[in-house]
């Protein structure tokens, strides 16, 4: 007779820790194997003192993975990361499922926007064998707190929480000289840079984590806030990092992308001056600021360190340098983490 081991610990409640919920749905999975085995006359013993081990093996899954995993319903798993994002970051939404979606599927956060004033969505796309990814931006705009996101596209909505972390920026003064201080970008710059950020191709272009596009210092970091002449700019934060470096001093390519956007200060992009757009793939954007020259045209192709431009002072800008700003959906996030931690 075949003996084989599985929990019979009664269900708890729903409201439990990310490592409860993985060890509940693990009992649940398991009793369903011991209802089915037991219908087959299979002998089931109970865990006993293997309980301990489960308890164990749940939380190297967790820590293993370097996410939140909330959990399954039906066969769908969930999978966040970071489990603690701070404000700026962007989160990776892993879906899990052998059914295949009903409609396209999606991310969505249920509280409205800051930015946007309604909430939010964010496409998912396949990225492995029964594997979906969205990625999710934040921003310094965003609320800290408790918030609840909502997997659809198989059947009834999946919600989970996500604990976003505060984090204090530093706060500027910068003093423009009249001459930029009244300068308006104009509708045509807007409307190409917007239209732009907005591209979300289902392939991904990035191989591996993101490399500094200059080789300068940092002079100023991402989320900055800012006051203007003595006026507090209340829906402004710094969309990026400056990088600091003389005038031709050379920019890379932070990772493997098609160039989607090439503008010239001449040709009327007054505020972003010379710029360069790089499409990374699956809604994530590049764009680099302030040129002194460009050396790529649209539609080309670059690889990672791949020399694209040179820093410069055209624009908006108090004396030269790089701007380089993070675009995930259209929502300006950190670069830093792109740097450090590779998002497959």
């Amino acid at each position: 007779m075949r003996l084989i081991l599985l929990n019979n610990h009664k269900q708890g409640s729903k409201s439990i820790p990310s490592y409860g919920r993985m060890h509940r749905t693990m009992e649940k999975i398991l009793q369903r194997w011991r209802n089915h085995l037991a219908s087959l006359g299979v002998a089931v013993l109970g865990w006993g003192g293997l309980r301990v081990l489960i308890l164990l093996l749940t939380g190297l899954l967790i820590w293993a993975g370097g996410s939140t995993y909330l959990g399954a319903v039906g066969s769908m798993q969930v999978r966040i990361s970071p489990p603690q994002p701070a404000l700026g970051y962007t989160l990776s939404v892993e879906i899990i499922t052998a059914d295949p979606p009903t409609f396209p599927p999606q991310v969505r956060w249920q509280q409205p926007s800051p930015t946007l004033g309604y909430p939010a969505s964010y496409p998912a796309f396949l990225i492995g064998n029964h594997h979906w990814r969205a990625l999710v931006p934040t921003s310094p705009l965003d609320n800290p707190g408790v918030r609840q996101l909502e997997v659809q596209g198989w059947g009834s909505p999946q919600l989970s929480e996500v604990s976003l972390q505060k984090r204090d920026f530093p706060v500027q003064r910068i003093q423009l000289a009249p001459s930029v201080a009244g300068l308006e970008p104009t509708e045509m710059e807007m409307t190409r840079v917007n239209q732009f950020r907005q591209q979300a191709t289902s392939e991904k272009f990035w191989q591996a984590a993101f490399v500094p596009p200059g080789r300068g210092s940092v002079t100023t970091i991402y989320g900055v806030r800012r006051y203007y002449n003595g006026v507090f700019a209340e829906n402004y934060y710094h969309r990026g990092i400056d990088y600091a470096g003389g005038v031709g001093s050379p920019v890379v390519a932070p990772a493997d992308g098609r160039v989607g956007l090439v503008g010239l200060e001449s040709a009327g992009f007054r505020l972003h001056g010379n710029i360069i757009g790089i499409d990374h793939g699956q809604g994530v954007t590049s764009v680099f600021l302030h040129l002194s020259r460009i050396d790529v045209q649209e539609g080309d192709w670059v690889k990672a360190g791949q020399v694209i431009g040179g820093i410069g002072a055209t624009g908006v800008a108090t004396g030269p340098h790089l701007h380089w700003g993070l675009f995930v959906h259209n929502v300006s996030v950190d670069p830093v983490p792109w740097l450090h931690l590779h998002v497959p």
